[in-house]
């Protein structure tokens, strides 16, 4: 959390989300996300950015890929904008060939692990955090090879993390 509260965190973190018309997620980050961020959106102790944030994940349009939520489950929280769907790779393609602008995933290790398998993601930003968890799920599929170049790299003073930016060659 350190991290991401950071200034510096957020200024860079703004950057992406401001170019981004819809977000992806999956049911576990759906359910965390909408538990959590309207409280972080109305706490007057968050900062202007964080309250930004947290107006334009309630605002921006939504693809929730589960197999178990039904539309009326996303009705239940107080974003808006949001809908299922079951058919990720469709689903992506049919969102890159429409109009609007970027695509972002939020979080979900499974969900990009899939659009990289299917050659779907155009741009992996990373952060590495100086903080040793010692468990968790892996970004990278098993057996994925690729290869990316490096269009930028941010370091964050304040909590010693690096951001990385990868494209497609």
């Amino acid at each position: 959390m350190e991290h991401i509260t950071s200034d510096q965190s957020e200024i860079l973190y703004e950057g992406i989300w401001r170019g981004v018309s819809t977000a992806i997620v999956g049911r576990t980050n759906w359910e965390g996300f909408t538990s959590v961020w309207p409280g972080l959106t109305s706490d007057p102790n968050s900062s202007a950015r964080t309250r930004d944030l947290g107006n334009w994940l309630a605002a921006v349009e939504k693809v929730v890929f589960s197999r178990t939520l039904q539309q009326a489950d996303l009705e239940k929280t107080e974003w808006t904008n949001a809908r299922i769907s079951r058919n990720l790779e469709a689903e992506v393609r049919s969102l890159k060939a429409a109009p609007g602008r970027d695509i972002l995933v939020l979080n979900s290790a499974s969900i990009i692990q899939a659009l990289l398998k299917a050659d779907l993601i155009d741009e992996l930003h990373m952060t590495v955090v100086p903080a040793t968890l010692g468990a968790g799920v892996r970004l990278l599929p098993d057996g994925f090879a690729s290869r990316w170049e490096l269009a930028h790299a941010t370091t964050i003073p304040a909590t010693g993390a690096v951001a990385l930016c990868y494209r497609r060659p």
